[in-house]
Formats: structure tokens, C-alpha cells, sequence
């Protein structure tokens, strides 16, 4: 989150908490997901629990925030891919998307975990912090219905159930690359190269002669 134009006090804080946050994604990288502990954040941050707390009360407070956090950077990530897209191909934009996706979360494994994995016990986002998450649903039902309206797709393809679809089918994609070859590149990757034959299975499940 950008500084500029806030007033000393504000911004100083506002950089206290990225540098929580950054120090959380790195010991969650380092001891996994669900052990995170506000006194070793505290601890790597040179202060005391307590002063801790000024900034997040609770450790699920810390998680909220990296949920939100997380979503708001692969929603930006995939509408920026989508504005470069350069094409008007409803396939080609579809890959291009989804490609972007799976590209942020294999280079962003913590996150996936927190975003997509239930890896912390008891812990549910705040509706503030999933809503860019619902962001991306309704982008890719915004590009799911392009496809419908270009006569590539059923109708069906845009609507929950086509939508809960391509996301499982991208998820389990994803958690089996990561799940079994978690340093592998994208293009390298057991299952992550598959992610074409993945989005032409769903092309073939809502065909426009669908019946």
C-alpha cells in the first residue's frame, strides 16, 4: 500500500504494518501456514508483544489481513494480464487468465495456502477481507459470459455451476503442482503444463451444442 500523502504519524504506521505482514509471510514460509505466532513476529521485529497489538490484536487479525492482502494482488495480477491480453480470441483471453492465476499462486505458495486451503484452524476471512476475492469470481464470470455471447460457450459455462467448475478444476491443478513438485516452474511443472488440456475438458463440458 502506497504512503504518499499521508501525514507522518499515519505513515509510519502504515509501514510498521506491511513490515508485520512481511515478517508473517516469511515465517509462515519458513514454519508453515497454521504455526505463525505473534511473539515470533514480535520477537523478529525487535518488540515487545504487547506494542504488537497496537497494530493487530490477534494473531486471526494477522491472517485476515493476508487474506485480503493475498486476493487483492492476484485479482490485480489477473485483470492486468486480461488488459494486455492484446486479443479478442475468447479462448486466448480465457488462457491467458487463467495462466495468470496459476503463474501468482505457484510463485506465491504461502498465500495459495492461506487463500485457497483451509491450513489454519478456526480462522474465517472477514467479509472486508473477502471481498476482492469476489472480485475475481465475478471476473471470471465477466469473462466466461464473453465467451457465452461470442457463441463458444453454453450459457450454463456462466453460470454457478460453470463457474464452480473452472475454479475446481484450476485449484486441483494447482494443489496437485504445488502438493508434488512445489519448486517446479510453471511451463516445467507436472501438472501446472496441463493447464490447457484442464480449460479444454471445461470448453468440451459447455460446448455451445450442449443439450
Amino acid at each position: 500500500m502506497s504512503t504518499a500523502g499521508l501525514d507522518r504519524r499515519t505513515r509510519r504506521r502504515q509501514e510498521t504494518i506491511e513490515e508485520i505482514l512481511g515478517v508473517a509471510i516469511e515465517l509462515m514460509e519458513a514454519e508453515g501456514v497454521a504455526a505463525l505466532s505473534l511473539s515470533a513476529v514480535a520477537r523478529r521485529l525487535g518488540m515487545q508483544p504487547p506494542s504488537l497489538y497496537q497494530y493487530f490484536p490477534s494473531k486471526m487479525a494477522i491472517y485476515d489481513a493476508l487474506f485480503q492482502r493475498g486476493h487483492e494482488l492476484l485479482r490485480d495480477e489477473c485483470r492486468a494480464a486480461y488488459a494486455a491480453a492484446g486479443t479478442d480470441d475468447p479462448f486466448e483471453v480465457g488462457l491467458i487468465t487463467s495462466t495468470a492465476f496459476c503463474r501468482w499462486c505457484l510463485g506465491h505458495q504461502v498465500y495459495s495456502q492461506l487463500l485457497f486451503w483451509r491450513t489454519v484452524p478456526g480462522f474465517e476471512p472477514s467479509p472486508e477481507a473477502f471481498a476482492p476475492a469476489l472480485d475475481s469470481m465475478q471476473d471470471l464470470r465477466d469473462v466466461l459470459q464473453k465467451q457465452v455471447e461470442a457463441g463458444h460457450l453454453h450459457p450454463d459455462a456462466a453460470g454457478d455451476e460453470g463457474v464452480a467448475l473452472h475454479s475446481s478444476l484450476i485449484a486441483g491443478l494447482l494443489s496437485q503442482q504445488i502438493a508434488n513438485q512445489p519448486d517446479a516452474s510453471f511451463e516445467d511443472g507436472r501438472f501446472s503444463r496441463l493447464l490447457p488440456v484442464v480449460l479444454e475438458m471445461f470448453y468440451q463440458r459447455y460446448a455451445p451444442t450442449r443439450g
